[in-house]
């Protein structure tokens, strides 16, 4: 869907470039990756794109709306391209696998503090943290866990 990721960057007011197409692509098919592993595949893709390239083509997709960034904690940021809707994670504490999860109660943001000490809140951010299907089913290894710390 080149054409549609076109339109997405030049109605976000950014020129199209084969970087930035490329990164949308990736992130389109790899929700939840690492900058490193966008690199990777942008790379496989393009040929030729340094790192400081993918990361500065987040950063601006980021500051654009187009990607949104997470950090679950012990983990490093995550990118994706479904933005606006407030939704939410699960991420699993051995392998660090990530899926979205929809927003249980109506609109943006979806949760509203006991007490906002005068905020204005538009945003909110939860991570439901567990152990994925497939890790529910392999014995723990110190060898083969991550176990992310929320």
């Amino acid at each position: 869907m080149p054409g549609d990721t076109s339109e997405r960057l030049r109605t976000a007011g950014m020129r199209v470039t084969a970087s930035r197409v490329a990164v949308l692509e990736v992130l389109g098919e790899h929700p939840h990756a690492t900058a490193d592993t966008v690199a990777r595949l942008v790379a496989a893709r393009l040929g030729s794109v340094s790192k400081q390239a993918v990361y500065d083509v987040l950063a601006a997709c980021t500051h654009a709306g187009l990607v949104r960034r997470i950090e679950p904690a012990g983990s490093a940021a995550l990118f994706e391209t479904r933005t606006g809707d407030n939704h939410h994670h699960l991420v699993c504490r051995r392998c660090g696998r990530t899926e979205d999860v929809d927003c249980t109660v109506g609109e943006r943001p979806c949760l509203a503090p006991g007490e906002d000490a005068g905020f204005t809140v538009d945003e909110a951010e939860v991570v439901f943290w567990g152990l994925c299907p497939d890790c529910q089913d392999r014995p723990v290894s110190h060898h083969n866990t991550k176990e992310l710390q929320p």
